[in-house]
């Protein structure tokens, strides 16, 4: 007889379904993985890993197999892998070797390879295949080491085409016509290009090239396949539509990635040689009619005058007039009430971005700009503005101008500036020796003043000049006539005026009058913006004021547009016009890149003549698309039509089925912006909890389904970026409030399969 007790079943695993493998799948493996709290004991989690490309870690926007042509848009000390000492409530960290950043990682890979892709300083650009392979890399890594703590991990290449409700938990059904069981299901499937048919313009567009010998190409990934010799070949002319970082990818891989090669020029930087492969022109267009300005050299890690020690921390701008209590004071005062239906106190008073919001982004970047030229008197010139700030948050500006002007709260500080300008233009003539003013003026240092005025305009040399001058009056005008500003700002102390409008539209309206003096002039802004790039965001005023603004600003700008903050009208106006300013101010590509671009545009293989406002429409008479110019009276035919954009997330437009069938399924519903005038926004993105649940078509949450990502755009903005370290950066700590919630749905199963034994 054999007494021994029977084995006990083992209890069923907690089945995670992860839809997406690319960088949003590799931050959430890599917290499972460090999270001993999480997976627990062995066989209480199982993981299963969907991504349509099967090129796990990285997804195809930043796969490893993509051409070398495109760069990333973060230099490499920006980017990283893994949770750190700056996300609260994180859990277990790796050892710092344990977490390298995207520059760590192309260390240590360049010192076992030696490839010269790897060789990068900390703000160097990377190319975007290089943050592939590093993703690729750390989700392998994540892996392993679930694996290793006992968790199955499967990764299952193919695309999910839809998830449904099945009993307690929910089935995930792959295009292959795969199905399995799932507990949970997070989608992270980042962007997706729109389906043609699924618009008007896209199906005529679709239906006019298959008619005749041209071509549309909705979306441009994967480049290598996409853009094949065959419809982008010497002899046929290329139509870009767009302007933005796609649009850059698209111009590099059928120039410099088709054999071209680009070689020093003293006078431009770089000069193009074509290989002869190329189309035979490349027409660029988009409603600006230029494209995204250069990212400045990063300096804002170096410490210096405002941030310490070297290497203390990031030196990002604090806002002085744009902050979040100022917008609360402004839905307070001038905020409008939700919509009806909107339980009290639950959504905020809606504002109007133009009317309301944009003043302030505009003051905010004035006073930086001048505070980047006349730092020591920075404080001065905040305080001139501080009244009128003040009535504005109260509803009781009175200032000069159109109510719809958006430089109307610059008056006080335009004032300021005039005096500063003024003493040290006296200075300078020799009319005033340095400590004499300083004597004179006592609301801002005249001196110190200066010497940074000094520094900034001319460089560090003209600074030395100024210092050996003294209190020398006729040697200080003596120095001052023989500078010189490397990087092309006005060279009088009234110079270097912010403008708004300048800052958005650098072409003036006079070089609109003919194709050739748009492209010459379009041209001289692209050098004048390269140099200023160069000089960095710390140093130059206009770089640091959109920079600091639009960049670092950011989530200030996210407090005031998220969850309906803005009227359903102005949510609409906002997502049409100041995405794009916030993409070309902050978002745009590196100067080496841009450089490269305005280098092709100076060859003549890139057409920049449409100008703005182009439209694009098929030419039946001559059987190829015609893009036009308005503005500039250009028209181009061209062959072959390529949408070279990044299409905001829309389930109705989407060419993958999944959203579109979630929300035939009831288990999803669009997000609506809807204001008490009784307009309604439906930008596209889902309707989510604030645990990035979707509510379901009849009101209800779903807890057993969570999106991060694109899929959540329209209620939040700006969801699209790379983990960056030390910055309790959103998309780690979304990844760590959602497994916050794992943990307790992992008990709750565990403890329902106990009581059920």
């Amino acid at each position: 007889m054999n007494d021994r007790p029977a084995p006990t079943a083992r209890p069923e695993p907690f089945r995670l379904a992860i839809v997406g493998g690319g960088p949003r799948a590799t931050y959430v493996l890599e917290r499972l993985a460090a999270d001993a709290a999480g997976p627990g004991p062995e066989g209480r989690l199982e993981v299963r890993v969907h991504e349509r490309t099967g090129e796990f870690g990285a997804g195809q926007a930043h796969s490893p197999t993509q051409p070398a042509t495109s760069f990333l848009n973060r230099i490499a000390g920006q980017v990283s892998f893994a949770a750190d000492e700056s996300m609260p409530g994180a859990g277990p960290l790796r050892p710092r070797a344990g977490r390298p950043t995207l520059h760590e990682w192309c260390r240590r890979r360049f010192a076992e390879t030696g490839e010269p892709d790897f060789d990068l300083g900390p703000e160097d650009w990377p190319k975007r295949y290089v943050h592939g392979l590093a993703l690729q890399d750390r989700f392998t890594a994540y892996v392993r080491e679930l694996r290793s703590h006992g968790v199955p991990v499967h990764l299952c290449p193919g695309e999910v085409v839809d998830v449904a409700r099945q009993d307690a938990g929910f089935e995930v059904r792959t295009a292959s016509g795969e199905r399995h069981r799932a507990d949970h299901v997070l989608l992270v499937t980042g962007h997706g290009p729109h389906d043609p048919e699924r618009s008007p313009a896209g199906r005529r567009r679709a239906a006019f090239a298959r008619r005749t010998r041209s071509a549309y190409l909705p979306s441009a990934y994967p480049l290598a396949t996409t853009l094949s010799p065959a419809v982008t070949g010497p002899g046929t002319v290329v139509g870009c539509a767009g302007m933005g970082l796609t649009a850059i990818d698209v111009v590099l891989h059928l120039t410099e990635g088709r054999g071209g090669s680009f070689v020093p020029d003293d006078g431009h930087g770089l000069r193009y040689v074509p290989s002869g492969r190329e189309p035979s022109s490349i027409v660029a267009f988009s409603d600006a009619g230029m494209f995204t300005f250069a990212r400045p050299h990063h300096a804002k890690e170096q410490g210096g005058e405002e941030g310490g020690e070297p290497g203390t921390g990031i030196r990002e701008h604090q806002g002085v007039f744009f902050t979040r209590e100022a917008v609360d004071r402004l839905r307070t005062s001038v905020g409008t009430a939700p919509a009806g239906a909107a339980p009290a106190g639950t959504a905020p008073a809606q504002l109007d971005f133009d009317r309301d919001v944009l003043p302030l982004v505009v003051l905010e970047m004035a006073q930086l700009h001048y505070a980047t030229l006349f730092r020591p008197a920075a404080r001065f010139l905040a305080e001139r503005s501080a009244a009128l700030w003040r009535d504005f948050l109260d509803g009781a500006c009175t200032a000069a101008g159109s109510p719809d002007d958006p430089e109307r709260l610059l008056g006080p500080l335009r004032a300021a500036v005039d005096e500063i300008g003024a003493v040290l233009e006296r200075v300078l003539a020799g009319k005033e020796a340095p400590d004499t003013a300083g004597a004179r003026v006592r609301e801002w240092p005249v001196e110190a003043t200066l010497a940074h005025w000094t520094g900034v305009v001319f460089g560090e040399d003209a600074r030395a000049r100024l210092r050996e001058a003294g209190n020398d009056p006729a040697a200080l005008q003596r120095a001052a006539a023989a500078w010189r500003s490397p990087w092309q700002l006005d060279e009088s102390p009234t110079g270097n005026r912010f403008s708004w409008h300048r800052t958005i539209a650098p072409v003036p309206r006079s070089a609109y009058a003919t194709p050739g003096r748009y492209r010459a002039a379009l041209l001289r802004a692209m050098a004048t913006d390269r140099v200023w790039a160069q000089q960095g965001n710390a140093d130059n005023p206009h770089k640091a004021a959109a920079d600091g603004v639009w960049r670092d600003l950011r989530s200030v700008l996210s407090y005031a547009v998220d969850d309906a903050g803005l009227t359903a009208s102005s949510h609409r106006a906002f997502l049409a016009r100041h995405t794009r300013h916030h993409n070309r101010l902050a978002n745009g590509a590196a100067v080496e890149v841009m450089t490269r671009i305005e280098a092709l545009a100076r060859h003549g293989l890139l057409d920049l003549t449409t100008g703005p406002g182009a439209t694009v429409e098929p030419d039946d008479t001559e059987g190829r698309f015609r893009v036009t110019g308005p503005a500039t009276g250009a028209v181009h035919l061209v062959d072959t039509l390529v949408d070279a954009r990044i299409h905001p997330f829309d389930p109705r437009l989407d060419s993958a089925p999944l959203f579109r069938r979630l929300t035939e399924r009831g288990l999803v519903r669009l997000w609506r912006n809807e204001s008490a005038d009784g307009t309604s926004f439906e930008p596209g993105g889902l309707d989510l909890t604030a645990g990035f649940h979707p509510v379901r078509a009849d009101g209800s949450a779903e807890p057993g389904l969570t999106v991060l990502g694109p899929a959540a755009e329209g209620r939040r903005s700006f969801l699209l970026s790379a983990l960056r370290p030390d910055r309790d950066h959103y998309v780690m700590r979304d990844v760590i409030n959602w497994l916050n919630e794992l943990r307790a749905a992992l008990t709750a199963h565990h403890e329902e399969r106990e009581c059920g034994r």
